[in-house]
């Protein structure tokens, strides 16, 4: 019940800030959609906790600041490695062991990953993902295991079995 409400008022909120209406009878017919496409997802069986991942949220305000400025630093990396006239990269495919237990944490990484620039998530294989790097430097930092930590943390599982 908790995820049909939170989805609900995420979809109002959404739909609220995308329309940018707010008289009245627009108001009630946001708030008449959202229901309805609540009803429907819970008839449907699709909110639950990789649907709409709720447990996630105040971990991830953490998580996610950070993952900015480390898009932010691989940005200005790759930028300044196809300014130089010599263009100096190694590319590399390698393999790294994620921590992740769920499904949806390994989602999480891997994209986590392909969204930092100069690195690619090629494949997840039994918990070991496949990296395509631009640089040897930035397959050493995903080796280091920073990122694989901070999503297994967001992710909450061995906090709760402690």
């Amino acid at each position: 019940m908790l995820h049909n409400f939170s989805l609900g008022i995420v979809l109002f909120a959404t739909w609220l800030l995308l329309s940018g209406h707010f008289e009245p009878l627009l108001i009630g017919l946001g708030i008449v959609s959202v229901a309805l496409v609540v009803y429907i997802s819970h008839r449907m069986d699709v909110i639950d906790r990789e649907g709409h991942p709720i447990h996630l949220g105040p971990r991830a305000f953490t998580y996610f600041p950070w993952l900015i400025w480390e898009i932010i630093k691989a940005n200005i990396d790759v930028a300044r490695i196809i300014l130089k006239r010599d263009m100096p990269i190694s590319p590399t495919l390698f393999f790294v062991k994620g921590g992740q237990e769920t499904e949806l944490g390994q989602v999480v990484y891997g994209n986590s990953i392909t969204l930092t620039p100069g690195t690619i998530t090629v494949d997840i294989i039994d918990g070991q993902f496949e990296i395509h790097a631009l640089t040897s430097e930035a397959a050493d930092e995903l080796e280091r295991g920073e990122m694989d930590m901070r999503v297994t943390r967001m992710e909450g599982l061995k906090e709760q079995s402690e």
